[in-house]
């Protein structure tokens, strides 16, 4: 009995602990919210100048830093989150001795996006309560009841619902709705889950590299590329070229849907030794034994969320970021349904996940500052100005963009390499009468941009907030997904789908081929594809000895 109690009070002083660290990091969000408006528009308020003649030195350093931070990471010497705080503090103290003056700790702190850190912890909040509902383990059956057993069906459902969420949410939010599912049918099919998440990953960032709100990199170049941010300024000659939210469908979505069967093929061959199998279960038994066990908390979770989900979607509308939007909800929700025990919300909120995005951020905006990026800018720019007929000049900026880029996002975090890189393509689109050195047309840079850093993001573990929250969640339930097992399916999908984004792109934009006759074409070969991919009985992506059946 003593043992016992003891054990209650240890969990109850955990709760305890989450909980004040829940409320400290909404007050610091909120803090820094406050202070990152008031900055001027500054990236995180942060004005660093590098000592004269140690430029070159200070970027050389910051990039030994990032990559002893990646050997950590992938030879597994210690966890990832405990290897980005290493790098966080490494990069702060070699940004301190290059820069004239020091870096105070609230500088420090804002450097963090907390705006990505709200939205994650919100959500996070809010798929604890609903997991205490039984609504994931339902759908997670319903999905199941389509596939007919087969698991290649259930991984094609699951990946195509990723996707068209992923595309109209954010990916980040679609992954921490369906890991709980995923993890929860590969327990019910006796299936290894890692396969079935590292799949949906990747269409959780193709899916959000075909809208304007679905991955982050293309909420910076919306806001940065819009009408707004570009009449009036140093580069009001470019107003004309500004894009919308609807431009991000019509000119991103036809090169996304052209990866999405090369992807299914190689993830199917990859994984060939689960996705060729199939699982038979009784799916009345299965839809008895894990049903809604808590009707009146779905609804009044299930509310919340629709709204939150509402406001995601109403955001260009708006303005409100997604951020304030999760936390409110997160709030909401705590308030509707559990507003005096909380311990059980908030356990599954992801600590070590929040804590690992905070000490990357720091790492790579103090290589910023040192100059990293930029580098990688001033680089593209270069290599394009020594071709000197203007049609050679776009095609080598659209090659450069979409792969520099990709392979960047891969490695260091696209969402602060594409608040750099998005001034550097404005640079290049310049016309030369107001200055410009190469006067190329605007969008057409602003959608290899796009394409490079969101299908680059695919590239490794860390490339994508999405495969840092997904790792985290499975990690807790107890399977983990190594850095080399990731990087083994996501960088060919990243070279994959860079190249098919790249033909796009040479024929819509260089060769001049309509949008809409890629789109049509696009189409027709996806329907007839997946239509004899998804006929009963037929497996002509492998021969019959590999196909398995599980009773």
């Amino acid at each position: 009995m003593l043992t016992r109690e003891l054990s209650v009070k240890q969990l109850g002083t955990q709760a305890r602990h989450r909980l004040m660290l829940f409320v400290l990091t909404l007050a610091t969000v909120s803090i820094v919210w406050t202070m990152r408006s008031s900055a001027s528009g500054s990236s995180g308020g942060l004005d660093v100048v590098i000592r004269e003649g140690l430029e070159s030195q200070a970027v050389l350093v910051g990039a030994l830093i990032l990559l002893s931070v990646y050997m950590l990471i992938i030879f597994e010497l210690m966890h990832r989150t405990l290897a980005a705080a290493v790098g966080g503090l490494v990069a702060v103290g070699a940004l301190s001795y290059y820069m004239e003056g020091s870096l105070t700790l609230g500088q420090t702190a804002n450097m963090v996006d907390w705006d990505t850190i709200g939205l994650l912890l919100g959500m996070m909040v809010m798929v604890g309560v609903l997991s205490h509902t039984g609504v994931f383990e339902w759908f997670a059956v319903r999905a199941y009841k389509k596939s007919g057993g087969s698991v290649w069906s259930l991984v094609v459902i699951l990946c195509i619902v990723t996707a068209v969420l992923s595309a109209f949410l954010d990916n980040v939010t679609t992954m921490l709705l369906l890991t709980p599912v995923t993890i929860q049918l590969a327990k019910v099919l006796d299936l290894p889950p890692v396969p079935l998440l590292i799949a949906e990953v990747m269409f959780s960032n193709i899916g959000g590299a075909a809208t304007m709100i679905g991955d982050p990199p293309n909420i910076i170049i919306g806001n940065g590329m819009s009408e707004a941010a570009l009449s009036g300024g140093e580069y009001d000659a470019l107003s004309s070229q500004a894009i919308s939210f609807n431009d991000f469908i019509i000119n991103l979505a036809p090169g996304v849907l052209m990866t999405v069967i090369p992807t299914f093929m190689f993830l199917k061959w990859m994984h060939r030794d689960v996705f060729s199998t199939h699982r038979y279960r009784d799916v009345k038994e299965l839809e008895e034994k894990y049903g809604i066990k808590d009707v009146s908390l779905l609804k009044r979770a299930g509310g919340v969320l629709f709204l939150v989900i509402l406001g995601f979607f109403l955001h260009p509308l708006l303005h409100l970021p997604v951020a304030w939007v999760a936390l409110i909800g997160a709030v909401l929700t705590l308030l509707v349904t559990t507003p005096h025990e909380l311990e059980e919300a908030l356990e599954k909120v992801e600590w070590s996940t929040l804590l690992f995005f905070a000490g990357l951020f720091v790492l790579v905006h103090s290589l910023d500052l040192m100059g990293v990026i930029k580098w990688i800018g001033e680089q593209v720019v270069y290599t394009i100005s020594q071709f000197d007929d203007s049609g050679t000049q776009l095609t080598v900026a659209i090659l450069l963009l979409l792969w520099v880029s990709a392979i960047a996002s891969a490695f260091i975090d696209n969402i602060p390499y594409t608040a750099t890189m998005v001034p550097v393509v404005l640079v290049m689109a310049q016309p030369i009468v107001n200055g410009g050195e190469l006067g190329l047309p605007l969008q057409p840079l602003i959608w290899a941009l796009a394409f490079g850093a969101c299908l680059g993001g695919n590239g490794t573990l860390i490339g994508a907030s999405a495969n840092v929250v997904t790792a985290g969640m499975a990690e807790e339930e107890g399977y983990k997904i190594s850095f080399n097992e990731f990087f083994k399916t996501g960088f060919p999908v990243m070279i994959i789908t860079t190249a098919i984004v790249t033909l796009y792109c040479m024929l819509v934009y260089v060769w001049g081929i309509a949008i809409w006759k890629v789109l049509i074409a696009t189409i027709i070969v996806m329907g007839l594809d997946i239509w004899w991919e998804l006929k009963p009985g037929n497996d002509r992506w492998f021969p019959d000895e590999l196909v398995k059946e599980s009773e």
